[in-house]
């Protein structure tokens, strides 16, 4: 018997249901925001409201589905960002697209009040409740831990008590943990508080890596077996898309293809196509079509795109998916 017999792999958690990873036959955008709020300026940039810009990301979702068969996206936004699940719901179902809700904390500037005043081992069941229960009284319950934030080259006291939770919430539960790398920086140190607790690498993605450009890190990660996640693409005024293609490039030719996700990052609504923004499908118009040229196959783009994100969420080998 062979081991996908014996270890069937597992369900992806969606916020309308439970579904099956061979049921997801196109793309998956893998580190998005539907619904969010960071708004410390008082500006609403860092805004994807429910009532003002839902319609517009349903509509965006709904149209890449329908050019290029987007099938799931990954959401990001967890506790202290301004989290809707029930809008996620709604999203989802409109535009008949799936999305995984998260759970986690962002990184110290928008941490909530508990994680002061709790221990790792108090933050860890306050994950492992709401993974199991549900989010509030939704009944929606969350698919992968993140994006769990740091910044700087080292987490801080608060964004460590965080990132150990978060592991040990996932390897209790079963659930991938996403993270956030400000301006891609940390993710050596994050990947190792994170398998300190036990967590698998593979069970790992290392965010915002596209905004760090040191191809040594990007091969030390996936060599280590996490998922090193290039996922701001278009977001120019970070990095320019060339460079975040030649830092890709040079992943692929070191042989670490089975390593890469790939998203937008959408998180504020000036990025929606509406307002002039380069929207969620800025990867499938834009930066794939520059990966083809670059010699970048159709094998590779599915694997980057579908198999690698399905993976990252299951814990699945690369024979699995």
């Amino acid at each position: 018997m062979n081991s996908t017999a014996s270890h069937p792999t597992p369900l992806l958690r969606t916020v309308v249901g439970e579904i099956t990873p061979d049921s997801v036959r196109g793309p998956v955008l893998a580190h998005e925001h539907l619904v969010l709020d960071l708004d410390h300026k008082g500006d609403g940039a860092a805004v994807l409201a429910p009532d003002r810009h839902a319609a517009a990301v349903t509509a965006e979702l709904a149209a890449l589905r329908e050019e290029f068969g987007l099938s799931l996206v990954i959401e990001l936004t967890c506790r202290g960002m301004g989290r809707d699940v029930e809008t996620l719901a709604r999203i989802a179902r409109d535009a008949q697209v799936a999305v995984v809700a998260a759970t986690g904390w962002y990184y110290e500037p928008f941490h909530t009040p508990e994680i002061d005043d709790s221990s790792v081992e108090q933050l860890t069941g306050t994950l492992v409740r709401e993974i199991h229960g549900g989010i509030g009284a939704t009944g929606v319950r969350p698919g992968v831990l993140g994006e769990i934030g740091s910044h700087g080259d080292t987490p801080t006291a608060p964004e460590t008590k965080v990132l150990r939770a978060s592991a040990r919430a996932a390897v209790t539960t079963g659930l991938s943990v996403a993270t956030h790398a400000q301006l891609g920086r940390g993710g050596l140190a994050q990947l190792d508080l994170l398998t300190a607790e036990g967590l698998p690498p593979q069970r790992i993605s290392i965010g915002h890596q596209d905004l760090l450009d040191d191809p040594a890190v990007h091969r030390e990660l996936a060599a280590s077996g996490a998922y090193v996640a290039f996922d701001t693409v278009g977001k120019d005024s970070y990095q320019s898309d060339g460079t975040r293609l030649r830092l890709l490039l040079a992943l692929l030719e070191a042989g670490h293809a089975d390593r890469v996700l790939l998203s937008c990052d959408i998180s504020r609504h000036g990025y929606l196509t509406t307002e002039g923004g380069q929207g969620y499908g800025h990867l499938f118009h834009s930066f794939l079509p520059q990966a083809r040229a670059a010699g970048v196959d159709e094998d590779l783009i599915d694997l980057m795109t579908r198999r690698n994100p399905l993976r990252f969420l299951t814990g699945a080998s690369v024979e699995e998916i």
